[in-house]
């Protein structure tokens, strides 16, 4: 426990404060009765997970910071977690053993500038784990019309007040942002260089503050977002998500719309607005 960084005990004892008092007691088929705490009693989470009460509450206490794989296993189930908190909570307690060694801000490569350029109609974005953008293609940075900076998907989100008018749904769309910023805080390797914008958007934003603080973890994949663009009106678009293999800790992000929808027709006008766009043939 000496080698394990205060904070991360810390961080490790929050999250599964925060689990347990977001599990129901009758789904573990415990009578609710009068409780004066919400979500399970430590001592319930101990007897499921067979291990002390002493032992999960110095868990929780940040004073011990090293349970064995099969107390994580145990922990995963009572709370049911899902596969991102699974990795997660695997992460707090240094028993990920498939870190990623990637700086933040890494560079990318010629290649991958290409493959963003051939989506003409895809708005298209190579970001890493403290979710700085590192390059977009040209319909990508049309997207983005309407925010003062384009650096940073969370900084935008909460210090940038275009984007609680650029996303519909702005609430949803922030709680996965921080979600996906947690999971991502959650790699030791990486962690150092995520805490300085965590610090600093907690600092400037309340919102982000009390989303950070319920320690929900949320994988970027596939998700349906609603916006509204300045020069297009209203768009639906389907963003998903990849892991660019060449380039550990890059993620590919591509924004897509169903054939001959209104949003793909929004998109064509969008990019024919954009300055790299191809002048008409006279």
């Amino acid at each position: 426990m000496a080698g394990t960084p205060r904070r991360v005990r810390t961080e490790l004892g929050v999250y599964l404060r925060r689990r347990r008092e977001a599990i129901e007691p009758e789904s573990l088929g415990l009578a609710r009765g009068r409780r004066r705490v919400t979500g399970l009693r430590r001592e319930e989470v101990a007897t499921f997970a067979g291990v002390s009460v002493d032992y999960y509450t110095r868990l929780e206490q940040g004073r011990e910071a090293s349970p064995s794989p099969q107390l994580l296993s145990a922990l995963c189930r009572v709370f049911r977690l899902s596969e991102d908190e699974r990795l997660h909570l695997h992460r707090l307690a240094g028993a990920d053993a498939a870190q990623q060694r990637a700086p933040l801000g890494a560079d990318v490569s010629p290649e991958i500038q290409a493959l963003l350029d051939r989506w003409p109609m895809n708005p298209a974005f190579v970001y890493d784990e403290g979710q700085e953008i590192l390059a977009a293609n040209s319909l990508g940075r049309m997207l983005h019309q309407g925010f003062s900076r384009t650096d940073n998907f969370a900084r935008m989100m909460f210090l940038d007040p275009f984007a609680r008018v650029f996303y519909v749904e702005w609430e949803r769309v922030a709680r996965a942002t921080v979600g996906a910023l947690r999971q991502a805080w959650g790699k030791a390797s990486v962690r150092a260089g995520i805490q300085d914008l965590v610090d600093g958007l907690a600092d400037a934003d309340a919102d982000f503050a009390e989303m950070w603080d319920a320690h929900v973890v949320i994988g970027k994949s596939h998700k349906t977002k609603r916006i509204l663009h300045p020069a297009v009106g209203q768009l639906t678009l389907e963003y998903h998500d990849f892991i660019v293999p060449a380039a550990q800790g890059l993620h590919l992000l591509v924004c897509d719309a169903p054939p001959g929808s209104t949003t793909e027709e929004s998109l064509r006008l969008l990019g024919s607005l954009s300055p790299d766009a191809e002048a008409p043939m006279p």
